[in-house]
Formats: C-alpha cells, structure tokens, sequence
C-alpha cells in the first residue's frame, strides 16, 4: 500500500486549484510524481466559490470542491499499486 504524504497533498491540492482557474465546474486530472511513483487524481467537481471584495475589486475564492466523482491511481512504471488517497484530506488542504 502506497501512503500519500503530506507533501503530495499540498502539490495535488496546488494543482487541482490552478487546474480549476475560473471555473464553476471541473472534470480532468491532475498528478504529480514522487520517485518512481505517479500520482493521479482523476475528478468532477462542482466548484463553490464566494465573493469578496478587496480594495478595488472583487475576487471570488474556492469555498467548496462537491465530488461527483474522483479517482486516484498510483503507478510504479507499469503497476498499479494500491493508495491510502483520501479526498477528505486533499480537500482539506485545498480549502485552506
């Protein structure tokens, strides 16, 4: 069993966010190695955002990621090993 650190979450969360840019809804993937091991999140999102304003502006930030569906695979060159992957704690992160 693989076990998805702390690191990889930050790096997977970074990347699902600047994945989700603008958007209200997302469906793709995104992944990120460590070693010789691939991480990849394969999801739908629906996104929820809030608006705030700043200075001159008003920017919308990330509330909410709402699964749809999500996968996350690990592969070791051609194998495909099994993950300890818990979306609760990539949205955790996501989010803060």
């Amino acid at each position: 069993m693989y076990e998805v650190s702390h690191q990889l979450y930050v790096e997977l969360a970074e990347r699902l966010v600047a994945a989700i840019g603008r958007k209200e809804f997302f469906s793709g993937s995104v992944s990120c190695i460590a070693g010789d091991v691939e991480l990849r999140l394969v999801c739908t999102l629906i996104v929820q955002r809030s608006e705030s304003q700043h200075s001159e502006r008003t920017a919308t930030e990330i509330t909410g990621l709402v699964p749809i569906w999500w996968e996350c695979h690990t592969t070791e060159g051609s194998d495909e090993i099994m993950n300890d992957f818990s979306f609760r704690e990539l949205l955790t992160i996501a989010l803060n």
